[in-house]
């Protein structure tokens, strides 16, 4: 929902420069978290174990700046579903499929299909009647699927033909965010701020992988010494704390439709740092499918404008 025009807001031209460059730089922490996730697998730490400690990291960041802004939390039987599912499909679930998918194929190949949010979120909509079908958007959604098995099939198009099924783990990690976007379009209690929100969520989620972590072994020691892995753990949370409120910020700011534009900045920035950092590299294959998901997002957006 586009925030409304008051009479102190911005000016149209204002809006729409703070918009575009909030849209780049919550799209490079997003893109960020991808090679961070890479290093954060590279010796065996299990997905339950690194969920844990990205909830306790970004609600670290996050309850502090709750607390600088002296917001409240509310915890009626509203707002306590919203805080569980917001935790369970917006970062525990894709976290570990995410983190599970890195560990196979590269960094960059899971953020092409990260990509893939707003057509599942689409896909979502059309099937639950908050969408009425148009052609011009499910041939976007038919472009991304194209773009996935462009990555999938041609034998130079990953790195080992063996971890070809990985990239269907890789694509549950879009669909939860996809699904959680309708749900929060649909069920989000009123007037509730993306930092406080997002606190909340990061406790109830560290409360609930706390637990599973410990039960099946699966826990992630940070009392050792840290090591590259230990410190892209943290990083990782802190930057999916920052890309994670200020998506929901921009959504309020600059409506739906224009924030979901930030999958092209997400893709292009995780494949810059997975080249740059990571050494990466990726077959014209690859480029093809991303320039396919480009074309199949542009289709999937109506109009874009910032109110």
């Amino acid at each position: 929902m586009s925030a409304p025009a008051t009479a102190g807001a911005p000016k149209r031209p204002v809006r729409l420069l703070i918009a575009l460059g909030a849209l780049v730089l919550f799209g490079l922490f997003w893109g960020a978290g991808q090679p961070l996730t890479k290093v954060a697998v590279s010796t065996g730490h299990h997905p339950m174990g690194l969920v844990f400690w990205q909830f306790v990291f970004a609600g670290t960041a996050l309850g502090i700046v709750t607390a600088m802004r002296g917001d409240r939390l509310r915890f009626d039987a509203h707002h306590l579903r919203f805080y569980i599912l917001i935790a369970l499909i917006g970062t525990l679930l894709p976290g570990l499929f995410s983190y599970t998918a890195v560990s196979h194929l590269p960094a960059g190949i899971v953020a092409v299909a990260l990509a893939t949010v707003p057509m599942m979120a689409l896909m979502i909509a059309l099937g639950i009647g908050n969408e009425r079908f148009a052609l011009h958007r499910v041939t976007g959604i038919a472009l991304g699927v194209a773009a996935m098995m462009l990555i999938a099939l041609p034998e130079a198009s990953l790195p080992d033909r063996s971890v070809a099924p990985w990239l269907v783990v890789a694509l549950v990690a879009p669909f939860c965010y996809a699904a959680e976007g309708n749900y929060m379009a649909k069920d989000a209690p009123a007037g509730l701020h993306p930092i406080p929100a997002l606190f909340a969520a990061c406790i109830a989620g560290a409360l609930i992988s706390a637990p599973l972590a410990i039960s099946t072994g699966t826990w992630v020691d940070l009392t050792q010494p840290w090591q590259a892995p230990e410190y892209a753990i943290a990083g990782s949370g802190l930057a999916h704390a920052v890309a994670y409120s200020g998506y929901m910020w921009l959504i309020a700011y600059a409506g739906v439709v224009f924030t979901a534009q930030i999958s092209y900045i997400v893709t292009g920035a995780a494949l810059a740092f997975s080249i740059v950092f990571l050494g990466e590299s990726y077959s014209g294959w690859v480029w093809g499918a991303v320039a396919m998901m480009a074309i199949g997002l542009f289709l999937v957006q109506p109009a874009r404008n910032v109110d």
